[in-house]
C-alpha cells in the first residue's frame, strides 16, 4: 500500500508563496512512482474536497483549477518519488487543508496523504 506524506504548509501573508511537497513510499512489487497520476486537492471546513491540480505520469501533462491557474505549478520528480505544488501570489481564499492523491495508472480512488494546512492572512 502506497503511503503519501505532505509537507510544506504553514502561515503566509497574502501575496506570498509556499511550496508543498508530497513524498510517496511503500510501492507494491512491480509498481513505481512514475506509474501514478498525482493530484493536489484542497478542502475547507464544510465543503467538499476540491481538485487543485494534476500531473500525468510519463507525459507530465498538467491541469489546473481555474482559481489557481497562472499562480500554482504542479511538478514531480519520479527519481525522488516526490510531487510538488508551488503556490505563488497566495490569496486568503487559498486557505485550506491541502491533500496529495496518487492513483496507479489513474485507476480507482487512489491513496491520500494526511493533508497539510495552508493559511493565508490578509
Amino acid at each position: 500500500q502506497v503511503q503519501l506524506v505532505e509537507s510544506g504548509g504553514g502561515l503566509v501573508q497574502s501575496g506570498g508563496s509556499l511550496k508543498l511537497s508530497c513524498t510517496a513510499s511503500g510501492f507494491p512489487p512491480g509498481r513505481t512512482f512514475n506509474m501514478y497520476v498525482v493530484r493536489w486537492y484542497r478542502q475547507v471546513p464544510g465543503k467538499e474536497r476540491a481538485l487543485v491540480a494534476s500531473i500525468a505520469t510519463v507525459s507530465r501533462v498538467t491541469n489546473y483549477a481555474d482559481s489557481v491557474k497562472d499562480r500554482f505549478t504542479i511538478s514531480r520528480d519520479n527519481g525522488k518519488n516526490m510531487a510538488y505544488l508551488q503556490m505563488n501570489s497566495l490569496k486568503p481564499e487559498d486557505t485550506a487543508v491541502y491533500y496529495c492523491n496518487a492513483r496507479y495508472l489513474n485507476l480507482g480512488n487512489g491513496t491520500w496523504g494526511q493533508g497539510t494546512q495552508v493559511t493565508v492572512s490578509s
